[in-house]
């Protein structure tokens, strides 16, 4: 039986390019998203072997998309894709229920053996990224702790985004007042009072792109 996947990437171009190549590979592509909610969407209806992910994806980022797929449909391993290599991703990625971390230089060379090594249960990285992974266990090296729920990163990364709490409102069918009291809490647990500082903030948490 052929391995069902499903694609998120923000670039149709990316999503295109991935589904010749793990087509020709003999996987299924049951479901493509552009966004983090889209993906949580088509995997709760496909429910997918694999989810490839990109990282920086509008709305709710693939860390977020990640996290939230572990916990509604844990019987589908999530392989991430990004750009990055240093350290803060990789940790996050892995901390997020990640068992792939692929870059998006090497996903031509990478992605197929990532998904083969998934479904065996273990961890793939891009060779690229391997160093990093081992210096930052010899080093003890761990994220500092995010007091943030699941719901407030979703919200600070569409403040991060440019939206306004209305626009949040109407996206994530909450009332304003809903999402403004989520916002007031999230200030307050980062003790970050300026929109700027704000967006500064969810880069450095890998929530937006830098």
């Amino acid at each position: 039986m052929p391995t069902h996947l499903l694609l998120a990437d923000d670039h149709q171009l990316v999503r295109q390019a991935l589904r010749v190549l793990l087509e020709q590979a003999g996987m299924v592509v049951v479901g493509e998203a552009a966004d983090g909610p889209e993906a949580l969407r088509l995997a709760s209806t496909h429910q997918p072997d694999v989810a490839v992910l990109d990282i920086a994806m509008p709305h709710l980022n693939g860390l977020e998309t990640a996290r939230r797929l572990r916990e509604t449909v844990p019987q589908t391993k999530t392989i991430l894709l990004t750009v990055h290599t240093d350290e803060p991703y990789v940790l996050a990625a892995l901390q997020a229920g990640a068992v792939g971390y692929v870059l998006k230089t090497q996903a031509a060379v990478d992605i197929v053996q990532a998904i083969h090594t998934a479904l065996q249960g273990a961890i793939y990285v891009s060779p690229r990224v391997t160093h990093t992974v081992v210096q930052a266990c010899l080093n003890g090296a761990a994220l500092p702790p995010d007091p943030l729920t699941s719901r407030e990163r979703e919200i600070l990364q569409r403040i991060a985004e440019g939206q306004t709490t209305k626009e949040i409102a109407a996206d994530l069918e909450l009332s304003v007042k809903t999402v403004e009291s989520h916002r007031i809490n999230l200030m307050r647990k980062l003790d970050i009072h300026e929109t700027a500082t704000l967006v500064r903030y969810a880069i450095r948490r890998g929530l937006i792109p830098a």
